[in-house]
């Protein structure tokens, strides 16, 4: 198995890319599949949050049409992509999209990106004319589809993006429709970070020729990830937090809420406490949120407070620390929460804030073998 870029028979130009960029070492992930979809193998990739796996799936995809076009092959009809990457929200496809672009530069393929939140007139704009590669959301791409403003008759290959997420979305019909109006010869890669009942399904039904690939890191926290469990008596999780955060830490803070009631209550309460914190929530109004996002992401605000809408697909460099306010009831969902920080390698921070209702989740977590030992905050006397 490669241990490095430059062991795998990709395109000087990308190598190039890849050099400039200072990325020499493969990742589990990177080292297990992309040596298979070099081959135009059909994989299905299982790996933790923040392990490579955009950088896995863009290189082939970017290396395979590139080749076609140096074979004489250019890609000349209008609104037929030769690759389609089907992604569960905007905000994830935009991070993709950037991915694909900063690997273009020397590589000169044409990126296209639909997604969910855009006006539909945009959308048909922009697929107009011809291009190599089409990210989108399943809701985006299927009204094109209908609408004939789109054809996937020359798709080469298509990936499945955080599947998990995908199918807990309801996009299952949409997914397999799509892949149905894909020539019967493309080459399939999916990737998620959990092995999940819906996703198993979803394998066994329209991924039933490829190989399966499981980084010994999925289903589990990064061993860079340090982990705090704090004990919180009634009526005072927000004492404890205010404690927790007036202590020094490197880069952003991501709080976690369950609802959006806990996320409304937080933020009054952390504003009134002189915070300063943006949210980010599935319900609110999609340009505010991506406002918000943006504030956090360039390093403006420190505080995102979120529900697990921000768990899932959000590649965000600077986060130090990862605070559950209130605890999920998964460990699903514990995984992708705390795969936001310790990315690529880097060491981060997860704080849990626990009550006697998460004992069934504390039992996961610790058999996962991060088994920290608990703190007391105590009130110090004045």
């Amino acid at each position: 198995m490669p241990s490095t870029f430059a062991e795998l028979a990709l395109l000087p130009s990308l190598l190039g890319t890849l050099a400039a960029r200072e990325l020499t070492t493969l990742t589990d992930v990177q080292a297990q599949a992309l040596p298979l979809l070099l081959e135009r193998r059909s994989v299905v990739a299982i790996a933790e949050t923040g392990s490579g796996k955009t950088l896995t799936y863009v290189l082939p995809i970017l290396d395979r049409l590139k080749r076609m076009e140096l074979d004489g092959n250019r890609v000349e009809d209008e609104r037929e992509p030769r690759a389609l990457v089907i992604v569960p929200t905007r905000e994830l496809g935009e991070q993709v999209a950037t991915v694909f672009k900063a690997y273009t530069h020397d590589t000169r393929v044409r990126v296209r990106a639909v997604l969910g939140g855009q006006k539909l007139k945009m959308n048909r704009e922009t697929v107009a004319g011809p291009f190599e590669v089409l990210v989108a959301t399943p809701g985006r791409l299927e009204k094109l589809i209908q609408k004939e403003e789109l054809s996937l008759a020359a798709v080469r290959m298509v990936v499945l993006d955080e599947a998990d997420q995908l199918l807990d979305l309801g996009f299952l019909p949409q997914v397999r429709d799509v892949v149905r109006a894909c020539p019967s010869q493309r080459q399939l890669a999916l990737f998620s970070a959990t092995m999940s009942p819906a996703v198993k399904e979803l394998v066994a039904r329209v991924f039933s020729d490829a190989v399966v690939v499981e980084t010994w890191g999925s289903q589990k926290v990064v061993p860079t990830l340090t982990t705090r469990h704090v004990d919180v008596p009634d009526g005072r999780r927000f004492t404890i937090l205010e404690t927790i955060l007036a202590e020094p830490t490197t880069g952003g803070t991501m709080l976690f809420a369950n609802t959006r009631e806990q996320c409304e209550a937080l933020a009054t309460q952390l504003h009134a406490a002189g915070f300063t914190c943006v949210v980010h929530r599935g319900d609110m109004d999609p340009v505010e949120r991506r406002q918000n996002l943006r504030a956090f992401r360039d390093g403006r605000i420190a505080l995102l407070l979120t529900t697990d809408m921000g768990s899932r697909g959000l590649d965000i460099e600077h986060v130090g620390r990862v605070i559950n306010v209130h605890l999920p009831k998964e460990m699903e969902n514990y995984l992708h929460r705390v795969g936001r920080t310790a990315r690529a390698g880097k060491e981060g921070l997860v704080i849990n804030l626990v009550t006697p209702r998460d004992a069934p989740l504390m039992a996961e977590i610790d058999d996962g073998g991060t088994a920290p030992t608990p703190v007391r905050y105590r009130r110090q006397r004045t």
